[in-house]
């Protein structure tokens, strides 16, 4: 084990120094990013790893767990989309209602054991998609927003309700962030082994098992991020005006 772990860092280091003369030979401009990236990973999951050691042990810490999980995912969409009008709200409830009415529909449907292992496993990647799902939805409305100002504002001054001006808008933003996952879904075993399943099967889990838990774990993301996206859109979607981002509303300040 000590010579895998010696191994490993030695080969991540090597990665890492490609992708830094990689990054700077292409002039792509991200710095030191990768490489902070990279330390903060190994800390954050080598801190995760001792946790999970004592979590497993006990399902009340489990449950503990994933609501940390669930805390840490909403605040960081949160400021994500703080841009946008009560863009916190609708990143927090969109990812805190979505990842809950999931996690207790897999369990509920037993889809998989009461085991804190499966809870935390199928907990971690639903909330984390979720919040991702939240992300891609808020920015999707506040760029699409942007770009069909002109027809908002016609809604808008026929005395239309904020949600049905920015209904189209709405719409296209879930689509939007629900196609990396249905693309991903979609070619599932054709194009790529998702992480889940290697996953399972890394950890002895028979094929079968392991695409099991795989094809749960795709379906119940799709349906995830389109909670997520709906709670999200209804919620930004009352805005009385249209989204402006920070530079642009910064710069007319200073023009004023």
């Amino acid at each position: 084990m000590n010579d895998q772990l010696v191994m490993t860092g030695i080969g991540l280091v090597i990665i890492l120094v490609l992708t830094m003369g990689l990054h700077r030979w292409a002039g792509i401009g991200l710095g030191w990013q990768p490489v902070i990236a990279g330390i903060r990973a190994v800390l954050q999951l080598a801190v995760i790893a001792l946790i999970l050691q004592g979590v497993f042990s006990e399902p009340w810490t489990g449950a503990l767990f994933v609501v940390l999980m669930m805390t840490v995912a909403a605040l960081t969409a949160a400021g994500r989309l703080k841009e946008l009008y009560r863009g916190r709200v609708a990143a927090i409830a969109g990812v805190v209602i979505a990842a809950t009415i999931s996690i207790a529909l897999v369990l509920g449907l037993r889809m998989m054991g009461f085991e804190v292992r499966y809870v935390i496993a199928i907990g971690g990647i639903v909330i984390g998609n979720s919040m991702s799902g939240v992300t891609l939805t808020g920015r999707n409305f506040l760029r699409t927003s942007i770009a069909q100002r002109g027809e908002v504002e016609g809604w808008l001054a026929l005395g239309a309700t904020p949600l049905k001006a920015f209904r189209r808008i709405s719409q296209e933003s879930i689509r939007e962030a629900l196609i990396p996952s249905i693309d991903q879904t979609k070619s599932t075993g054709l194009v790529t082994l998702p992480g889940a399943f290697v996953g399972a099967i890394m950890g002895g889990a028979s094929p079968v098992e392991a695409a099991r838990f795989q094809v749960v774990v795709l379906i119940t993301v799709i349906f995830a991020i389109t909670v997520a996206g709906i709670i999200a859109t209804r919620i930004l979607a009352t805005s009385p005006t249209i989204p402006v981002p920070a530079e642009q509303n910064s710069k007319e300040q200073e023009s004023n």
